[in-house]
């Protein structure tokens, strides 16, 4: 279920040598291979660190956005839902409720933005690309609407832990979060009925209607998946700013994307992998730390991430292409 250039590829060495992955790991190679070179100090243990944090909360979102897509569904959201929880995550922290709820509340709101999503795109049968445009602008509009310009930073002084803590000498907490989620949802995907009926909803959802998969039912879970991951990362990103503002996590939904999609999952559905995500992670992490690292601005970075999205969603359009114009040429 991974993107693979076909013909004769009837080696095991030649199957591999074609994988999407293996061209995304030479690629994640030479990128490491340029930042060290870009600066003496990015081989340091602290510095790459310091990456980590750059795109733990991303890639959390990434992994159940992997499998919604592959299940030719999307959340455009996410990135409000987290704004949404952070709000909520500040408001029990102003009440002085403990830490094990403030943290409770922030997944609980992101299970519940995305079990509207899903409702709203099973019940009434609307593009969920609609439905979380539409939710995007709700949910962020909302944490406007309760914080206007002010910011919230009545946090327990524990609660820094989660975005700002190590589990063991230079390995963030989240980073260890981020590495367990991956191995879960790998084998989810990979390993599961779960899996095999989200690739089969995505391969043909009619044609899995009838084999007897729960198909709505399926997208509400996905949906809601992506939700609690959400959740999660408002955890992770407010405790690492030690904040909650508006503004927060302003336009990751177009990172997020590019992630998954970048890992080798199809934009159209019913194909792709955790690996390919996972992998694609690393890349982008390297991309935008080392882009960091010669002061490229943020908005330069934001031109950067869409041409990388454009260009490997042509991809496979081209190659179709291609082998169509040799297909009449012999």
């Amino acid at each position: 279920m991974t993107r693979t250039i076909p013909n004769t590829l009837s080696t095991p060495f030649k199957r591999f040598v074609f994988r999407w992955e293996t061209f995304l790991l030479l690629v994640t190679a030479l990128v490491f291979f340029a930042n060290t070179q870009i600066s003496p100090y990015f081989l340091d243990p602290w510095s790459l660190s310091d990456m980590t944090f750059n795109f733990s909360e991303k890639a959390i979102i990434a992994l159940p956005m992997a499998m919604l897509i592959i299940c030719r569904e999307i959340d455009l959201s996410v990135a409000s839902t987290i704004a949404l929880s952070s709000v909520c995550m500040g408001l029990a922290a102003q009440a002085g409720l403990s830490i094990e709820v403030i943290c409770a509340v922030g997944i609980l709101v992101g299970i519940g933005c995305g079990l509207f999503n899903g409702f709203i795109v099973t019940w009434f049968n609307i593009p969920s690309i609609v439905v979380t445009i539409g939710t995007m602008s709700l949910f962020r509009g909302i944490t406007y609407v309760i914080l206007g310009d002010t910011v919230m930073s009545d946090y327990p002084s524990e609660f820094a832990f989660f975005g700002q803590g190590y589990i063991a000498w230079v390995i963030s907490f989240e980073f260890t979060v981020f590495l367990i989620l991956a191995l879960v949802f790998y084998v989810l995907l990979h390993h599961t009925n779960f899996g095999r009926r989200t690739y089969a909803i995505g391969n043909n959802p009619t044609g899995a209607l009838y084999s007897g998969i729960k198909v709505n039912k399926h997208k509400v879970v996905l949906f809601t998946l992506v939700g609690a991951m959400s959740g999660l990362a408002a955890i992770f990103l407010t405790s690492r700013l030690g904040s909650t503002r508006p503004g927060i996590a302003f336009a990751w939904e177009l990172q997020i994307v590019t992630m998954v999609v970048l890992g080798g999952v199809s934009i159209l559905g019913g194909s792709g992998s955790i690996l390919g995500v996972v992998i694609a992670v690393f890349l982008m992490g390297l991309v935008t730390f080392g882009l960091g690292l010669i002061n490229v601005p943020g908005i330069v970075m934001t031109v950067i991430i869409g041409a990388m999205l454009i260009t490997v969603i042509s991809i496979p359009a081209v190659l179709a292409k291609l082998r169509e114009r040799k297909g009449r040429s012999v």
